[in-house]
């Protein structure tokens, strides 16, 4: 089913914007075809799992829309007020499509429980209804597929987030399908037993969205200072370093801080140390930002990193 977003630099290092905001209007396009088909077909069958569905398809135009308004605001160069760049903003954009899921899947619960304990009509179903909804199970199949390709291409936060959600919106729409199969063969209970799975998966994508993105806003640690360690300490002319400090996305933008203890006296020759340790982690860990503070043969530290006392 879902699984964790993987993300990808973009191949040239260039910023991607357009082609993510590109990508956003085709998809919030066909997404508006999917929500307005559900919406017409579960009002016309009295089916709550399918208006639960198209509730669902609701989120994914809101998630585009709010998707071309974070990539408007995340772009990676950095400037005066943003030294750092502004790609929290996608991080921020994905968050609140996170929110959406939540908001979506409450809708959900709460019509399928009033549903369950209040006399309604029956669900209507036919034969050509359940063409017309496979049709719209192609083309969420599409959509999902189409933004995973491009944003691992590209190595956009918002289109991966955005295409897993989708992801969850295909397994609804299966679910609602057989759900509405049953009813079709009489069983019209299937139709409100089956909102019950929709939340959770709905409940299931929010959360993966949600734990790809924290580490970002909250400055975890994005590479172990062992690992950053042990490959300075491969540079000649290196005797130790110290203090190191990593926060971002491995693959997406990390930055690295450290303390670099030299084995130079002169300024020439510890520059062209700090040069080389900046090259082996940029090859490692591209793409990343390094700041490091130079240090003479004679200072010791065994501070590895913060709250960590041995090399």
């Amino acid at each position: 089913m879902l699984r964790p977003l993987h993300l990808l630099p973009h191949p040239d290092g260039m910023d991607n914007r357009s082609e993510v905001s590109k990508v956003l209007i085709i998809t919030l396009l066909l997404n508006l075809l999917v929500m307005g088909l559900k919406a017409w077909v579960g009002w016309w069958t009295g089916s709550l799992s399918l208006l639960a569905d198209a509730l669902h398809s609701v989120t994914d135009s809101a998630n585009n829309v709010l998707g071309l308004v974070a990539s408007r605001f995340a772009s990676p160069e950095p400037d005066r007020d943003h030294p750092y760049g502004h790609q929290k903003f996608d991080a921020v954009g994905a968050l609140a499509i996170s929110a959406f899921l939540g908001i979506a899947c409450f809708e959900i619960l709460q019509g399928a429980a009033e549903r369950l304990f209040s006399p309604s009509q029956e669900v209507k179903m036919s034969a050509p209804v359940l063409w017309l909804l496979l049709i719209v199970l192609g083309v969420n199949i599409f959509v999902a597929f189409y933004e995973r390709h491009v944003g691992r291409r590209i190595g956009s936060q918002i289109l991966l987030a955005d295409a897993y959600h989708t992801m969850s919106d295909i397994w609804v729409t299966i679910l609602v399908m057989v759900g509405l199969v049953g009813v079709w063969l009489g069983w019209q209970w299937l139709d409100i037993v089956l909102a019950f799975p929709v939340a959770l998966l709905v409940f299931w994508s929010g959360w993966l969205v949600l734990k790809a993105n924290l580490p970002w806003l909250v400055d975890e640690m994005a590479i172990a200072p062992e690992a950053i360690h042990q490959l300075v300490m491969e540079v000649p002319g290196v005797i130790n370093c110290h203090s190191i400090a990593s926060r971002g996305l491995l693959g997406r933008q990390v930055f690295i801080e450290m303390h670099l203890i030299v084995d130079a006296t002169d300024v020439e020759t510890a520059h062209q140390i700090t040069e080389e340790v900046e090259v082996r982690l940029e090859q490692k860990f591209s793409p990343v930002r390094i700041n490091i503070h130079v240090e003479p043969p004679t200072y010791q530290s065994d501070l590895i990193s913060y709250g960590s006392h041995n090399t």
